[in-house]
């Protein structure tokens, strides 16, 4: 996504046309979901994926002709089906929905990628709405509003109702940079992005299970921060992947590390006494996931502790301790599944239940299948 933004401000910054293509929405298994882009500069080059295959290549080759011909964005729908299997073993059986954004006149679309820029690389987070299907008239598609963390507005989307829909939107999708549509009673569909930093991981003790948490979040996209008052423990060496190192007191090293709410704490310290300041320190964050590695006992003593300080109930009840999902992990590396799969959970919204479908039917057998 990163290269993707980047390059479309690049782009803009010369003037150049392109088109990107995005996942607005899906339904049913699909190889990409809402948010996936694919960048297609002039010369037919690209930036970014929507799943590969026979679907990416008609995108691709759909947004060459829009380029060549000065064409206009386009709403398409992809269904999953035999065909698409025939060709490219697509068996998924859902379907996909994509706008097709063309960028002309870059001039107009300079002052949104410039703020989207910064968002991503650490200023203030924004949402932008776009409209990405109408019914009945064509020349409200591409109509943009960039949504501010402040509620201040830039563009239009050339209908008050709408705005005020997209605008309420954009506030619930700007902490984790996610996405959501909406469709209104006339059809018209709206596409809510949200733009942030890429989401941050804090570990606050450099011991072994934090040393495997960092490898695995490092792997599905996380910045690092590690804090340890040890040297020895806090170093580059042994945390290679790490943006950020910070050898301080555990109630002083958050002041040294960049926290919003797309941020996660980690607290895996060597002694009770030790987490306990620690978690005094993640709670008094905008932190949007602070967890706490330890016992259940070990933990009502600390949050003891924090009550006698007037951290806020409502805060304390947001730690997630003992941290983790419940997967029967024993070593440090399966520790850091469990960490990092609650981690994904809270941000993305999931439930932590297993995937498995459910067959109702004692009679039921798969195709093929003789007993």
């Amino acid at each position: 996504m990163i290269k993707i933004i980047e390059e479309a401000l690049r782009l803009a910054e010369r003037g150049e046309p392109f088109v990107i293509a995005t996942v607005v929405r899906t339904t049913g298994s699909t190889p990409q979901k809402a948010g996936a882009k694919l960048l297609v500069r002039q010369d037919g080059s690209c930036v970014g994926t929507l799943g590969g295959g026979c679907i990416e290549g008609e995108i691709w080759s759909k947004a060459k002709i829009i380029l060549r011909d000065h064409g206009a964005p386009v709403f398409l729908r992809y269904d999953l089906n035999e065909a698409f299997a025939a060709r490219d073993g697509l068996v998924c059986g859902g379907t996909m929905f994509f706008f097709m954004d063309v960028i002309f006149d870059t001039r107009v679309f300079l002052p949104f990628m410039r703020e989207i820029a910064l968002a991503i690389h650490g200023g203030k987070p924004v949402a932008l709405a776009t409209v990405v299907n109408v019914l009945h008239e064509k020349s409200g598609l591409g109509a943009k509003l960039l949504v501010r963390e402040d509620d201040s507005l830039q563009g239009t989307l050339d209908d008050r109702e709408l705005e005020q829909e997209a605008h309420a939107l954009g506030k619930t999708v700007i902490t984790h940079g996610s996405s959501k549509c909406f469709k209104t009673k006339d059809g018209t569909e709206v596409f809510v992005e949200g733009y942030t930093t890429p989401p941050t991981l804090v570990l606050m003790g450099g011991g072994h299970v934090s040393k495997a948490v960092s490898l695995l979040a490092a792997s599905v996209g996380f910045r690092i921060y590690v804090i340890d008052d040890r040297p020895a423990f806090a170093n580059a060496e042994r945390f290679p992947e790490a943006i950020g190192i910070v050898v301080s007191d555990y109630s002083t090293g958050l002041e040294s590390v960049p926290v919003n709410r797309n941020t996660a704490i980690v607290i895996a310290t060597r002694g009770h006494r030790y987490d306990d300041s620690a978690l005094a320190a993640a709670v008094r964050t905008d932190a949007g996931y602070v967890g706490l590695l330890g016992s259940e006992r070990k933990t009502l003593e600390i949050y003891k502790s924090l009550l006698k300080e007037k951290v806020p109930h409502e805060r304390i009840r947001e730690v997630r301790a003992p941290i983790g999902l419940n997967i029967g992990a024993v070593t440090p590396e399966e520790l850091a599944v469990s960490i990092v799969s609650e981690i994904i959970m809270v941000r993305r919204g999931g439930n932590g239940a297993p995937m498995k479908m459910q067959i109702r039917s004692a009679s039921f057998q798969p195709a093929g299948f003789h007993s």
